[in-house]
């Protein structure tokens, strides 16, 4: 629509300048002016009410019949106001053709449609530059894509004709054509057009590739995944394209302002008239004053001033891997008070593996991580994996298991040769009441030292593989504690960057975890949180959110998982790893693509200049009408100070180009964030989860 718009004002502009230029060389005020005559001849005398009927019309109508949808909402704007001042001067000056004694108004008429079209077509240029961001997405997609079929041959196919499940051939330097797998190959891919990443990502068999990216040396074959409108960069472009389409609070109170700033100029006009009639009489003076009243009052800037800096904002956070689904939450997150992290997976790698374990008397080590691993066989949690994983690498094999079932928030259960045998952490001791033997509680509470998480094997029925009661040792009882593994995730280097930062910008930063309090503040003391929220259960995460809501604090929530999302949603402003579930990402208002949690840090610098753009725009629009209206009506007139349609069409058109040129700054802001100095990039392990 605007590169439409655009076109047509460019259009207009030349074609009208052109037919403008022998009504100003037969102007006889101009003439006077500067010294100059031209050849006069029969018929002459028409030439100016000729040319500026048709740049009226060629010219001028457009304006008019943008009024019309105004009007029929009841909402009266810059078309409005622009409509009204260019018919008054064409009937004005159509007028002087029948009662030549009055002077006539064309060269202004001309002139002023002249500019409003020139005004309009930078406006609608302004704008369509920086809505571009789409566009510029669309383009990342190549056309066409190498198939590779049955045979081991490659064909070239319209990237629409792909299908979930085709091998794809990417040649080193080609775009990939598609969401999916890489099966074979190895090479780096350049991902910063859709999440930011400034470096290009290593990529090998297993690993994920983003429609849209551009491979790098090697060559790699994909294996579909998503096509079409399931891909990740068609998601970006409707994201993209909600977020520039929303408005603001700041915007809803600029259009409110524009609306009040009709009746403001045509009261203004009224008055104008009347003042001026009775000081001169009723002449062209007078029609000049309300044309130029009209004409300066049009809140061209203050219309541009928050969209054209809402259009920018969206390109530069998508460019830096921020989707903003919520425009009003984006604009608060200038305001926030506190920021809680869901920890595992945020400010953790989320790759966890056991560094230690302890089991009761009488039960062997791989017996117990054999067990565990059968109990974790169908889970895909990453402690599920870590237990697996731990097992494949003793060259364990574990026993058969049935009946799996997660129990959420507390671990899962199992029947593993004939007995429930459950894992999980301290929230499950406490659902089955188990005692925890003193060694394994000094090991648990070593464990929460050095930060790390405590998992737990509990068997219920009699111990396979026990002792007999002559050595001494009784069989074990129902719901015994068999086992206990210690895990460890390493914290983010850019973790500890993300908190000095937030402190620095007055944000307090808090953690919410599944932990014991000893893990948790562990972990909280390395990083030099404010605020520790430990041994929360899924459903009670929002309950968080909403304690330090009730202390009157503006809070955002960054989260990855469905457990998420109920705190995201209460959030004033909710915050999406873009690696995280579908349903997390769909409670939050911004996505963070990059799963990077400085991109927050990016999110509140980007949210704080954009709301200062848009304050120096509105005070820079307001305030030229402000300052111009009296100007217009001539309140200077008694020094010899008066404005002429044109020149107040110019200075309209004028503080149009300043807040178009002020919001374009807007792509300077610097959004990186430095070293902290002193602060060092730990890698010691802490707990998941």
């Amino acid at each position: 629509m605007h590169e439409g718009h655009e076109q047509m004002f460019r259009r207009r502009f030349f074609v009208s300048t052109v037919l403008s230029i022998p009504v100003l060389l037969y102007s006889e005020a101009l003439q006077d002016w500067f010294g100059f005559s031209v050849p006069m001849f029969p018929g002459s005398e028409w030439i100016n009410p000729v040319f500026a009927v048709v740049v009226f019309a060629y010219g001028g109508v457009p304006f008019l019949q943008m009024a019309v949808p105004e009007l029929k909402d009841r909402s009266p704007g810059m078309m409005t106001l622009i409509s009204m001042a260019i018919t008054v001067a064409f009937v004005y000056s159509l007028a002087t053709v029948v009662f030549p004694e009055q002077s006539a108004f064309f060269w202004e008429l001309v002139t002023l449609i002249d500019i409003m079209l020139l005004g309009h077509w930078i406006e609608m240029r302004s704008v369509r530059r920086a809505s571009s961001a789409v566009d510029e997405l669309a383009k990342l997609m190549p056309d066409t894509a190498e198939r590779i079929r049955d045979d081991g041959e490659t064909e070239e196919v319209p990237v629409s004709d792909l299908a979930e499940g085709d091998l794809v051939l990417v040649r080193p330097g080609a775009s990939v054509p598609a969401d999916g797998t890489v099966e074979e190959g190895d090479s780096a891919v350049e991902e910063s057009m859709i999440t930011g990443e400034s470096k290009p990502v290593s990529k090998e068999p297993g690993d994920d590739v983003i429609g849209g990216t551009i491979n790098g040396d090697g060559s790699l074959r994909v294996r579909v995944g998503a096509t079409g409108e399931e891909t990740t960069l068609a998601g970006i472009m409707r994201l993209v394209e909600e977020a520039q389409q929303s408005k603001s609070k700041t915007q809803v109170l600029a259009d409110r302002a524009a609306g009040w700033l009709f009746y403001v100029a045509v009261g203004a006009a009224v008055v104008t008239a009347i003042a001026w009639t009775i000081a001169v009489s009723f002449n062209a003076t007078v029609i000049e004053r309300v044309v130029t009243v009209l004409v300066i009052a049009c809140p061209h800037a203050l219309g541009l001033a928050i969209p054209l800096v809402v259009a920018i904002n969206t390109s530069l956070a998508a460019q830096n891997g921020m989707l903003v689904r919520d425009r009003i939450a984006m604009e608060e997150a200038r305001n926030l008070d506190a920021i809680i992290f869901d920890k595992t997976g945020t400010l953790t790698e989320g790759e966890h593996g056991i560094v230690d374990m302890a089991t009761v008397d009488g039960v062997d080590a791989d017996e117990a991580l054999a067990l565990a691993a059968a109990v974790e066989s169908d889970s895909e949690h990453m402690i599920a994996r870590a237990i697996r994983e731990a097992a494949d690498e003793r060259g364990l094999t574990p026993p058969e298991a049935s009946g799996f079932e997660a129990i959420k928030g507390r671990g899962v259960r199992a029947t593993v040769e004939g007995d429930e045998v459950y894992v999980g952490g301290p929230n499950l001791l406490t659902q089955l009441d188990s005692a925890v033997p003193d060694h394994l509680q000094r090991f648990a509470d070593d464990a929460g030292e050095n930060a790390q998480t405590v998992v737990y094997l509990v068997r219920e029925g009699e111990r396979n593989g026990a002792s007999n009661s002559t050595s001494g040792e009784a069989a074990s009882q129902e719901g015994e504690l068999v086992a206990a593994f210690a895990m460890a995730d390493v914290i983010r280097e850019e973790s500890f960057r993300v908190v000095d930062a937030l402190h620095d910008l007055g944000i307090e930063v808090a953690m919410l975890t599944g932990d014991s309090r000893d893990v948790a503040d562990a972990v909280a003391d390395e990083l030099g949180i404010d605020t520790v929220f430990a041994e929360v259960l899924p459903e009670d995460k929002d309950k968080k959110v909403q304690e330090l809501q009730d202390q009157g604090k503006l809070v955002g929530m960054v989260g990855d998982g469905v457990n998420d999302a109920p705190a995201l949603t209460r959030a004033d402003v909710g915050i999406a790893i873009g690696s995280g579930t579908d349903v997390a990402v769909q409670s939050a208002d911004v996505i963070l693509v990059q799963n990077n949690p400085l991109d927050v840090v990016r999110l509140v610098k980007l949210s704080k200049a954009s709301y200062r753009k848009m304050q120096e725009n509105i005070v820079w629009a307001a305030g030229y009408n402000v300052f111009a209206l009296p100007l217009a009506a001539g309140v200077l007139a008694p020094i010899g100070i008066l404005l002429s349609p044109a020149v107040g069409a110019l200075l309209m058109s004028l503080s149009t180009v300043i807040v178009a040129i002020n919001a374009q700054l807007l792509r300077r802001v610097d959004l990186s964030i430095l070293e902290m100095s002193g602060t060092a990039l730990s890698t010691t392990a802490e707990s998941a989860d």
